[in-house]
């Protein structure tokens, strides 16, 4: 068995970075996988501390000393290259009136420039200075180097640092090296799961409908995309009740609950969908799939997380808690099967090179803790998720469910602004009908949304 040790050895990228790459090189010029936060920091007591903490973070964090470049063969390589950690960027705008937004400006102009993987390093830190105790750090990156769950991982653990640094606490351990992942992804291709998961997956992507298919370079990412947010706060007493009397995690429930409105409700060009002469519905939604439990990519920055196709199968007339408990076990078989690539998939599946699978409607239900730093009013402000097409729909709350925001997004082109409208104000009311427990024997049909 090879195993890799990442440091200043050129290895091939992993299957999910190839996909990113290949984008890359279909949209020369444009700014499409691009990840960014700020966490605004009121009240910082000591800010050398953390700038020290950052420092500390990247020197830990292998994805940020990524280097890209093509083997004699012309396919891409990559190597951790020390030389090419970024360094922290110190910025004071203190003696500006218009400090925060020219800080937010500067921060959307890098976000929206376009990032050359062979020439120009992958990550960028900032440390900006707004007012006495008043602080930003952006953290940017590339999508191909690391996903949401690996921002949040660096900036939990820079909060880690800046507390064992400005209060004496306990360090933690470090962040693991980019090697491990790679060893262990390495040794689970050679496994006999990995054959066990192939055949899973041969068998749902035999049924009907067909999963679209978009070949690679022809997507139309939308200058602007349909957007519309709501609060629903105020469902976290129901959604609780409801998923503890279901035996169901909250992320779970709610993701079922997405998935039966995207069948009975969505029908514009982001999604297949067939209806059979039974009025029985089928449609494949997406799922991202953080792939780190049980695994040493739990404590790994890097790009792990996988999309996989839940095959949703219900019937306007169903009661819905026979279809949400249903929906329930399918999500559960995902996830048994669910460290096998997309990408391994699609070739499985006989895609034509350069094609893949196109996302829509895609369910992103994020239950994640934001990093605290010790003593500050913490707030964390996602400026760039990566490309989206298709319609999506992203839950964010911590691990409580408490703060719980919906976001629904879609490209105009496929979903018209006012479809979009009807959609964007009816999932609330559906979530909403369908966390009530006397709904739990009422047909789905009988839902609002």
């Amino acid at each position: 068995m090879t195993h890799h040790q990442a440091e200043g050895l050129w290895l091939p990228l992993t299957l999910a970075q190839l996909d990113f790459w290949e984008e890359f090189r279909f949209h020369p010029g444009e700014a499409v996988s691009t990840v960014a936060h700020a966490i605004e920091l009121r009240g910082l007591a000591d800010p050398e501390a953390l700038a020290r903490a950052i420092k500390a973070t990247i020197a830990e964090t292998d994805i940020m000393a990524l280097r890209f470049g093509l083997g004699a063969d012309g396919r891409p390589v990559q190597r951790v290259d020390p030389a090419e950690r970024p360094a922290l960027r110190r910025i004071d705008l203190s003696d500006r009136t218009d400090a925060r937004a020219h800080a937010f400006a500067l921060m959307q102009a890098d976000v929206d420039a376009a990032l050359d993987l062979l020439e120009q390093p992958i990550a960028a830190q900032w440390l900006v200075r707004l007012a006495e105790g008043h602080y930003l750090w952006f953290n940017r990156g590339h999508h191909i180097a690391l996903d949401g769950y690996a921002m949040g991982l660096v900036e939990r653990r820079c909060a880690q640092l800046y507390a064992a640094l400005a209060e004496g606490a306990d360090p933690g351990q470090p962040l693991r090296p980019l090697a491990a992942y790679l060893n262990e992804e390495t040794d689970y291709r050679a496994s006999p799961r990995h054959a066990a998961d192939a055949r899973h997956w041969a068998g749902v992507l035999a049924a009907e409908p067909r999963p679209r298919v978009l070949r690679k370079g022809s997507e139309d990412y939308p200058a602007e995309a349909l957007c519309a947010a709501h609060d629903l706060a105020a469902l976290r007493p129901a959604l609780m009740r409801q998923a503890q009397a279901a035996g169901m995690g909250w992320p779970d429930l709610l993701t079922v609950i997405c998935a039966a409105w995207a069948a009975l409700h969505l029908r514009d060009g982001s999604a297949a969908h067939l209806c059979d002469d039974r009025g029985r519905i089928a449609m494949p939604v997406w799922l991202p799939y953080m792939s780190r439990m049980g695994s040493v990519a739990v404590s790994v920055p890097a790009l792990v997380v996988n999309i996989l196709p839940l095959d949703v199968t219900l019937h306007p007339g169903e009661p819905l808690g026979e279809a949400l408990a249903r929906l329930g076990g399918r999500l559960r078989q995902l996830r048994r099967h669910g460290r096998y690539r997309i990408e391994q998939i699609a070739e499985d599946y006989g895609m034509e090179p350069r094609s893949r699978f196109f996302f829509s409607p895609l369910i992103n239900v994020l239950p994640f803790d934001e990093a605290r730093f010790a003593g500050c009013e913490t707030t964390r402000h996602v400026l760039s998720n990566g490309p989206g097409d298709g319609f999506n729909i992203t839950i964010r709350g911590d691990g409580e469910a408490c703060g719980l925001e919906l976001l629904v997004e879609a490209d105009p082109t496929l979903t018209p602004p006012e479809d979009f409208a009807a959609l964007a104000r009816g999932l609330p009311l559906f979530l909403a009908a369908a966390l009530a427990p006397e709904n739990l024997s009422c047909p789905l049909s009988d839902l609002p949304g």
